[in-house]
């Protein structure tokens, strides 16, 4: 009757060997566990290779914070933010090795949600779940906005005309709405309704786009590198720094969309940790990059408020607008591809929280035809595109961070977990410097979040009142964990009828 507390059903676990076998189509539930119905042993298939892994982990992390987080970053720390992303890419280092551990023991979608139900418990898992939900819906639509900017950009220097401001961003006293990137999350919801294995051929090309035209970036605006404009370096003192580094670090949220793919993915024990530790060296270099060259390039005070910054970095360097177009173009093919693969990233989390009964069954619904979640794909969309179209972006970068940063202390102290209560479990990578490299993960997540604004709180508090409102309105009764222990207490009730009859 343990089962019945409350402190029971918030810490119960998903069996690992559950969620595995749950991951290939099949039903490894506790013995007594209901059938699901509607499944038919359709499962998310397996298509996605290394490259194309890794294609998401790059694509989704570059261009998240370097097209537009310098813009909101540097006026909070001036030319001291390259510490800031320092900073945040240690942080993200740490956890990227505690990541690449668990998603080679659990190679299941969900990400740090289905890491946190195998480790943490029920409870812990949803409130996860429910972060991972806010920090990708937020993040595409900031992405959006930014997609937005650049497209502007490109059709100011390449046509001589801009989309009408009203139709250019979120209501204020000149806006309507931004029509742009409501156009661009439906454009990803479409391409992500054909099927997976499109959808990742189309990010990997442009990924491959998106590195040449920051290479580009970074080799003109070197040449206009001027050393004065590093000083001051640290003009807005230690404090800024910190600021600029939790503002950033919602960037990185690439790392965690790889797990997401968990069950996507070919050979997932090897591709997953490479595909992650990949995407993490090659981020970390670029962002370092442009951000030096960047800040180099023009005096930090003009970053405050500067659309299509980068693009308007090239144009006032060289006095043409060429390289400017190049790079608006390059922007907005990386843009599409960032919001693409944040989309997936969050219809792959609805899908498990659906599966597992978290949320209703029907966002775990696949189409035969292409093996994608289609109505949790429709929804998810009309989500970020109202968030896109109607929310400002300097509201959106600091609650992503939150998001952020919560799933990756979650999967960092998963890993201790996950060695103490089965250390003979599988693992394709193990994380070196154990336990050392999962305690300063955490301990460095902490320390970005004491540096998020105060209204990120009061967002993620609402965030709290809402996810505690769903789980115990709808998730704590229709978990399929507890729909597999009601046969077994109705079996002991009748038993203990039977044994006051007999007495």
């Amino acid at each position: 009757m343990a089962s019945n507390t409350l402190g029971a059903r918030l810490l119960r676990r998903k069996p690992v060997a559950t969620l595995i076998a749950e991951s290939e189509g099949k039903d490894a539930l506790p013995a007594g566990a209901p059938e699901e119905g509607g499944r038919s042993g359709i499962h998310l298939r397996r298509s996605i290779g290394l490259w194309q892994l890794s294609s998401i982990g790059i694509g989704a992390t570059i261009g998240t914070g370097i097209f537009f987080v310098l813009n909101s970053a540097v006026p909070s720390a001036g030319p001291a933010v390259i510490i800031s992303f320092v900073i945040a890419a240690v942080t993200a280092g740490l956890t990227a090795l505690c990541y690449a551990e668990m998603a080679s023991a659990i190679p299941v979608s969900g990400s740090s949600y289905s890491y946190a139900y195998a480790t943490l418990g029920e409870g812990v898992a949803f409130a996860v779940g429910i972060c991972l939900l806010m920090e990708y819906g937020v993040s595409a639509s900031a992405i959006a906005v930014s997609w937005a900017e650049y497209l502007n950009k490109f059709f100011d220097l390449a046509f001589g005309f801009q989309i009408p401001e009203r139709f250019a961003g979120a209501p204020d006293a000149t806006h309507w709405f931004n029509l742009p990137a409501l156009l661009l999350v439906a454009m990803v919801c479409v391409l992500l309704v054909r099927g997976v294995s499109e959808s990742v051929k189309v990010n990997a090309a442009m990924v491959g786009i998106k590195i040449l035209i920051l290479l580009l970036f970074i080799g003109v605006a070197l040449t206009g590198f001027h050393s004065g404009n590093l000083t001051p370096f640290m003009p807005l003192g230690i404090g800024g720094v910190q600021v600029a580094a939790s503002s950033i670090f919602f960037s990185f949220i690439g790392l965690d969309a790889v797990s997401t793919a968990g069950e996507e993915v070919k050979n997932p024990r090897r591709t997953l940790p490479l595909a992650i530790i990949i995407s993490l060296v090659v981020v970390t270099l670029l962002y370092i990059l442009v951000a030096l060259a960047g800040i180099g390039a023009q005096p930090w005070e003009k970053f405050d408020g500067q659309e299509a910054g980068l693009a308007q970095i090239l144009q006032d360097i060289t006095g043409q607008s060429w390289p400017a177009m190049v790079f608006a173009i390059g922007a907005i093919i990386s843009i599409f591809s960032i919001t693409l693969v944040v989309i997936y990233g969050q219809t792959r989390i609805l899908y498990s929280m659906g599966r597992d009964g978290m949320l209703p069954k029907r966002f775990a619904q696949l189409s035969p035809r292409t093996g994608t979640p289609i109505w949790n794909t429709i929804v998810v969309g009309v989500g970020v595109g109202a968030l896109a179209a109607f929310i400002p972006l300097e509201k959106l970068a600091d609650i992503t961070s939150l998001g952020t940063l919560i799933a990756f202390s979650v999967v960092s102290i998963g890993v201790i977990v996950l060695r103490r209560t089965q250390p003979d479990l599988p693992r394709g990578f193990k994380v070196p410097g154990y336990p050392v490299v999962p305690v300063l993960s955490v301990a460095f997540c902490v320390y970005l979040i004491t540096g998020l604004h105060a209204d990120t709180f009061e967002a993620g508090g609402v965030a709290l009142v809402i996810a505690l409102a769903v789980y115990f309105g709808y998730s704590i009764k229709h978990s399929k964990l507890e729909s597999a222990e009601q046969p077994a207490e109705a079996g002991a009730a009748v038993d203990s009828t039977a044994d006051s009859k007999l007495g």
